[in-house]
C-alpha cells in the first residue's frame, strides 16, 4: 500500500515506519523539520517536511502523496502539555480528514486513548460511552479524544486504536522519563485508580495490523489492568527508587480497558502481555 504517517517521528512513528517499510509499503512520514525528514528517510521512507495545523500545507502534502491509507499518530505530549495535545488531536485530525476526503482516500487509522471512558466498576469494551460529561482538567483530555473520534468516523474506512498507557523508549515511563523522575523523588503515589498499560511496540504492530482490519473502535492495552497499589511498586523496584507511598482513592475514570475484542476477534497479539515483566524488561 502507499501509505502516508502522521506523527511518524513520536514514541509510536519510530517503531511504526521500519515495520511498516519492512512489509513493502510505500511510507511517507510527515514531520515537522528536516532533522525528523532525515531520520524517516534512514528507516527506508521517504520524509516530507509538513504542519497539521496548515490546512492548505495538510491539503496539498496529501494531494502530493495520494496515499492509500493515512496514519494518524499525531500527539503533542512529550511536555506533559496536556492543551496543546488536545489541539493536535482536534484541529490536526480536522485537517487530515479534510484533505482526505478532498482527495478521495478512503481509509485512516488513528490513535486514541483507552482512559477516555465514563466511570464504571470494570474495565471498560469498546461499548462502554466515552466521558463527555468529565469535569476539568480531564474536560480538555476528553473533548480532543471526542473531536478527534469524530473526525475519522467520517472517513469511509477507519480504525480507531485506544491505546493505553505507554511505556518503552522514549515515553514518560522511559529510565529517564516524567514519570520515572516522579517516581524516584516519591512524588507519585500508589493509588487504588485503575489503568492499563501498553509498549509502544505493542502499539505499532496493531496500527500495522490494523490495515486490515475492521472499522471502528477498538482498545490496544495489555492483559492486566491494575490498581497503583500493584503496578507501580513493581515499577519502582525495576528504578531502584524508593517505594511509593499509599493514597486512598482513585482519579475519575481510571477503571483500565478490556483488550478481549483486540484478542478474540482480531487475533492481536502483545508481545508483552503484562506491564509485571514488561515494565522492568522496558528499562534495561
Amino acid at each position: 500500500m502507499n501509505i502516508f504517517v502522521a506523527g511518524s517521528t513520536g514514541v509510536i512513528g519510530q517503531q511504526l515506519l521500519p515495520k511498516l517499510v519492512q512489509a513493502g509499503h510505500e511510507v511517507t512520514g510527515m514531520t515537522r523539520n528536516n532533522q525528523g525528514k532525515g531520520l524517516i528517510e534512514s528507516w527506508g521512507a521517504r520524509g516530507i517536511v509538513a504542519d497539521a495545523f496548515d490546512r492548505e500545507g495538510m491539503i496539498a502534502a496529501i494531494g502530493e502523496i495520494r496515499p492509500d491509507v493515512i496514519i494518524h499518530q499525531l500527539t503533542s505530549l512529550s511536555q506533559w502539555n496536556l492543551e496543546d495535545n488536545a489541539r493536535i488531536r482536534i484541529e490536526g485530525t480536522r485537517h487530515l480528514v479534510e484533505a482526505a476526503q478532498i482527495h478521495g482516500v478512503k481509509r485512516m487509522i488513528a490513535q486514541s486513548i483507552a482512559w477516555a471512558y465514563e466511570p464504571g466498576e470494570h474495565p471498560a469494551t469498546e461499548d462502554a460511552p466515552l466521558d463527555v460529561q468529565s469535569p476539568a482538567p480531564r474536560k480538555s483530555t476528553i473533548d480532543g479524544i471526542v473531536s478527534l473520534e469524530h473526525a475519522v468516523a467520517q472517513m469511509p474506512s477507519h480504525v480507531i486504536l485506544r491505546y493505553g498507557m505507554f511505556y518503552g523508549p522514549g515515553t514518560w515511563y522511559d529510565a529517564h522519563g516524567i514519570m520515572a523522575e516522579k517516581v524516584r523523588s516519591r512524588a507519585l503515589p500508589a493509588t487504588d485508580g485503575v489503568q492499563s498499560f501498553l509498549h509502544v511496540e505493542d502499539a505499532a504492530l496493531a496500527a500495522l495490523l490494523a490495515l486490515d482490519w475492521p472499522s471502528g473502535p477498538v482498545n490496544i492495552v495489555d492483559d492486566e489492568p491494575a490498581a497503583g497499589t500493584a503496578w507501580l511498586p513493581v515499577y519502582a523496584d525495576a528504578l531502584q527508587a524508593p517505594a511509593p507511598a499509599y493514597q486512598a482513592g482513585s482519579k475519575r475514570g481510571e477503571r483500565g480497558a478490556s483488550n478481549a475484542k483486540a484478542r478474540k476477534e482480531y487475533g492481536w497479539q502483545p508481545l508483552h502481555p503484562t506491564w509485571r515483566t514488561g515494565l522492568a524488561q522496558s528499562l534495561r
